[in-house]
């Protein structure tokens, strides 16, 4: 096959006359070798020695028939032509995957053997291919030869910068044929695919699709972190985990919402956001069939059905099923409420509640009902909301069986079985099981009485009065 296409390219090969090939041959007894005038680099046959010429002069004189795209060598001509016919005839004996080119198929056998045999001089880390060593010793030098022709932003890799220009572009060109989601690169798109396989390439006790994944997940075994954040001096596992965490810093939301035009630091954060305005719900609980938008809410959902609470506070050791809830819990041992109000002063736990708090002074109240029509400042308030039209109550207490509609009053319930009274007043000592029934028996103190009637104007320090009192003016 390969004489038949340079054959069919021969007429291209005059291109490549007037070129000095010629190098003083090594005389008899020598070990032959052919250097090359421009580089310096050395080959042991003229006819290599030849084509390797070609890479400085951007001759290509060998091209494709079906698509009109031209190559420097006639064995990569051979190759790219397995685009067109679909031929993979380089078959690994260990998963049956198959490839067009005889290189990538040893490249791919290193994932089975775990063979690293490019090593940094520097820093002593290995790679099982040539090119990812380039990449990575630019860390070290700091050397970013790609340019974008848009923004001026460089990368130390092509593909980078591939991925960048997309941001300008919007590209999305590789879509799923399952699930309909798009992707900038073909072969993001066939990791995606694991998805729906359930396939898992690289294996080390546990089983991950993608190497990347692998990496970084070997990381947490030994802890691992050379990539440090030139600000604040964190640590992180993986470049790409730097590179999100600098936007924190930067204040650098790439990611645009082309609906809302909601800005975003990571581009999953906008996937996730898309959602809202699509409906797509993708992801669904094998348990109750339910279904979320984004793993993440998945993975928390299933908490509900297992009890499974992995996160312990090492002061009191009470667990959670969120690594979120532990670090927000922590706050209570602290007195630490880091995330203030610039508005009205007031502190909280997480920038979640900051964000709904702030709702309050500017009246948004972006969440609908869609049974109902009422909005909520927050998502986990309509939530909340449509289990009143549904009557579901997931929480449900594993010491008496009653069941809730919400988590906070199954947990606030528990504490009845417990006797646990977490929440004591400053001002008498008295103490409560929940921050809701603190908060209640603080307006005896303070005499506050937020509740107002808007019929008469009196005003309660308790909701369920303000309830009672309306009916007065409401009865016949």
């Amino acid at each position: 096959m390969a004489n038949e296409v340079c054959n069919n390219n021969i007429e291209h090969k005059s291109q490549c006359e007037g070129i000095d090939f010629s190098d003083e041959i090594p005389t008899k007894g020598d070990k032959p070798s052919y250097c090359c005038d421009i580089c310096k680099k050395s080959f042991s046959q003229n006819n290599i020695l030849s084509r390797h010429k070609c890479t400085h002069t951007n001759v290509k004189a060998y091209r494709c028939g079906v698509c009109g795209k031209s190559f420097s060598q006639c064995v990569r001509l051979t190759e790219h032509k397995s685009v067109h016919t679909g031929e993979k005839p380089f078959c690994c004996d260990i998963c049956g995957y198959s490839f067009s080119k005889v290189d990538s198929l040893a490249k791919h056998k290193r994932t089975h053997t775990g063979e690293e045999p490019y090593h940094c001089e520097i820093c002593g880390k290995s790679f099982s291919v040539k090119w990812n060593l380039t990449t990575h010793i630019r860390i070290h030098t700091g050397e970013k030869p790609y340019h974008c022709l848009v923004c001026k932003k460089s990368f130390s890799s092509g593909s980078n910068l591939t991925r960048h220009q997309y941001l300008h572009t919007g590209d999305e060109t590789h879509t799923c044929d399952i699930c309909g989601k798009s992707f900038t690169q073909e072969d993001r798109l066939a990791r995606h695919k694991y998805i729906h396989t359930a396939e898992k390439l690289y294996d080390h006790g546990i089983s991950l699709s993608n190497k990347t994944a692998l990496t970084a997940h070997k990381s947490s075994h030994s802890g691992e972190r050379p990539y440090c954040c030139d600000i604040c001096d964190k640590s992180f596992p993986s470049s790409s985990n730097l590179n999100k965490h600098k936007r924190v810093h930067s204040g650098e939301k790439p990611y645009h919402c082309d609906i809302c035009g909601k800005s975003f630091s990571q581009s999953s954060t906008l996937t996730q956001h898309k959602r809202r305005h699509t409906g797509v719900k993708p992801y669904h609980c094998d348990i109750c069939g339910k279904s979320f938008s984004d793993g993440s809410t998945l993975t928390r959902h299933k908490y509900i059905h297992t009890g499974e609470k992995p996160y312990q506070c090492d002061v009191c050791d009470k667990s959670f099923s969120l690594k979120i809830s532990l670090a927000r819990h922590k706050y209570i041992h602290t007195g630490e409420r880091p995330f203030h109000c610039d508005i009205c002063g007031m502190s909280f736990l997480d920038g979640s509640t900051l964000t709904g708090h702030k709702r309050i002074h500017t009246g948004e109240k972006p969440y609908h009902c869609d049974i109902c029509g009422k909005s909520f400042s927050r998502s986990s308030h309509v939530t909340s909301h449509k289990r009143i039209h549904t009557g579901e109550k997931p929480f449900r207490c594993d010491v008496c069986g009653k069941s809730f509609s919400h988590s906070g009053s199954l947990t606030s319930h528990k504490r009845i079985h417990s006797g646990e009274k977490l929440y004591h007043c400053d001002d008498c000592g008295k103490s409560f099981s929940g921050s809701s029934d603190l908060a209640r028996h603080k307006r005896v103190h303070t005499g506050e009485k937020p509740h107002h009637c808007d019929i008469c104007g009196k005003s309660f320090s308790q909701k369920c009065t303000l309830t009672s009192h309306v009916s007065i003016h409401t009865e016949p």
